[in-house]
């Protein structure tokens, strides 16, 4: 039998291994509450998804008052710390918030959006924050993110 020792996990140690970032302590570059492709998962084709990390935190009252598509990208959201509030539209050639749907996420549990469907990032519903893990094509954000205002009436508030 061989026997070792577990080391700490550190980007010296580990760097002929892969790599690593802590989503429940997300540093570096940000968009707000978003921390975009901090790491880069490269797929067949010389795609790379980045691997991104949120923290959200929770609002008295959920108003969608925008909402975002991506035209070339899944985006995949996990929840890791909270149940969260996911709102939802179909892909449309124009944004559709007369068509939302909410649904409760538990923790834990990871969502693919399909291209096209409008979304913005979603809300702690059972804790003051949330943290997350998310997928997407590296640089999305800023290749393929359409972000649409809603005219006020339009706005969707939503309950539990």
């Amino acid at each position: 039998m061989i026997t070792i020792k577990a080391q700490k996990l550190t980007r010296d140690a580990f760097a002929e291994f892969g790599d690593f970032y802590d989503c429940m302590d997300p540093k570096g570059h940000t968009l707000g509450a978003f921390f975009h492709d901090h790491m880069k998962f490269p797929v067949e084709g010389g795609r790379c998804v980045g691997i991104s990390a949120m923290v959200k935190e929770k609002v008295d009252e959920v108003i969608v008052t925008k909402a975002e598509y991506h035209n070339h990208s899944c985006e995949l959201i996990l929840p890791i710390d909270a149940d969260v509030l996911l709102h939802v539209a179909p892909p449309s050639k124009a944004p559709v918030p007369e068509q939302t749907q909410a649904f409760i996420v538990p923790k834990g549990t990871a969502v693919i959006l399909n291209i096209g469907v409008w979304h913005m990032g979603p809300t702690p519903i059972n804790a003051d924050k949330c943290h997350f893990f998310m997928e997407l094509a590296e640089r999305t954000y800023m290749t393929d993110c359409i972000i649409e205002e809603y005219p006020e009436d339009k706005h969707v508030k939503i309950e539990l």
